[in-house]
């Protein structure tokens, strides 16, 4: 009975001494690079931006506009639009009192086209209302004055206002409707 006691014994010896092998400095660089790892796994903060110190600016250019100028932000209104360079009559549009001058043109549909005494008019539609306009015609809420009338289109040019309070021309038309959905 004393046999299995001694392999046993025997077995467990010879595991410990291989066990004990291992740990006798075989294994340095292992343990080297485990602590040079280690070491470098420190988290790393950058350091903070420099600051920098505010120089402020004055506004002292005479010439130019003032962005805060009052007149800038509610300028002298007459009929909903300002007066500034080449402003077109206000008081000829009061007189004249065109129904079609006070409909956007975006609204406005030119229906027919009509030549009466080699005199071309459009057929334009608009609110319920059916006109004729002939080259001459005020039309639109954009001063659009008809310069030409063709049996396709309304051809006029608008004078608007731009940011500065300046007023230019642009050339517009309105286009002939066809069918049911036009």
């Amino acid at each position: 009975m004393n046999k299995p006691k001694v392999k046993t014994f025997c077995v467990v010896f010879a595991a410990l001494c291989f066990l004990s092998a291992c740990g006798d400095g075989e294994h340095e660089d292992l343990q080297a690079w485990i602590d040079s790892v280690g070491n470098d796994q420190r988290g790393k903060i950058p350091p903070l931006p420099k600051i920098r110190t505010y120089v402020p600016v004055t506004y002292s250019v005479s010439s130019s506009l003032d962005p805060f100028d009052d007149a800038k932000l509610e300028p002298d209104i007459k009929g909903g639009y300002a007066q500034g360079k080449g402003a077109p009559d206000f008081d000829a549009r009061e007189a004249r009192n065109n129904i079609l001058e006070r409909y956007s043109l975006e609204n406005m549909r030119m229906i027919g086209y009509l030549n009466i005494n080699n005199q071309p008019m459009a057929v334009v539609f608009v609110d319920q209302l059916t006109k004729q306009v002939k080259v001459g015609d005020w039309i639109g809420l954009d001063f659009g004055r008809v310069l030409r009338v063709t049996d396709q289109e309304v051809e006029l040019e608008e004078t608007i206002q731009n940011a500065d309070g300046d007023w230019s021309t642009r050339n517009n038309s309105l286009q002939l409707q066809t069918g049911e959905g036009g």
